[in-house]
């Protein structure tokens, strides 16, 4: 259900390294909580987003939420076809519910995130 592969920020974000790139999307645990997924809120390509700060917004039928960046960097790529079907966040939140494809500029900002058995234990799951 939490892909090892994956790091993982406190506000529920995951940020998975695809050559020098970093995929973003939220977790299952926060599209679980959120519910219906109705909208998602894109930056722009070529926007600069920053580590830990709000980089979009995440709208369900229960709430609003800001999405936050897991690294720093310029956004390349972002998930269009979450305008047409945002639900597939619920439904495939590590594979094609990803939101995000961003060109880091320092990959170190994800040591600071949490590894899958770590993200487990902080949402209070046992990792086993």
């Amino acid at each position: 259900m939490y892909p090892k592969d994956l790091r993982y920020s406190t506000e529920h974000e995951w940020a998975k390294v695809e050559q020098r790139r970093v995929r973003v999307g939220v977790t299952k645990f926060a599209a679980d909580k959120l519910s219906d997924v109705v909208f998602v809120e894109l930056p722009q390509v070529g926007a600069q987003v920053t580590y830990m700060e709000p980089f979009g917004v995440i709208e369900s039928v229960k709430a609003v939420s800001d999405l936050y960046a897991p690294v720093s960097g310029r956004v390349v790529e972002v998930n269009t076809s979450l305008s047409e079907a945002p639900e597939v966040v619920n439904t495939d939140p590590y594979g094609r519910g990803w939101i995000i494809l961003v060109e880091p500029k320092d990959l170190k900002e994800l040591d600071k995130l949490m590894t899958a058995e770590q993200y487990l234990k902080a949402i209070g799951e046992d990792p086993e």
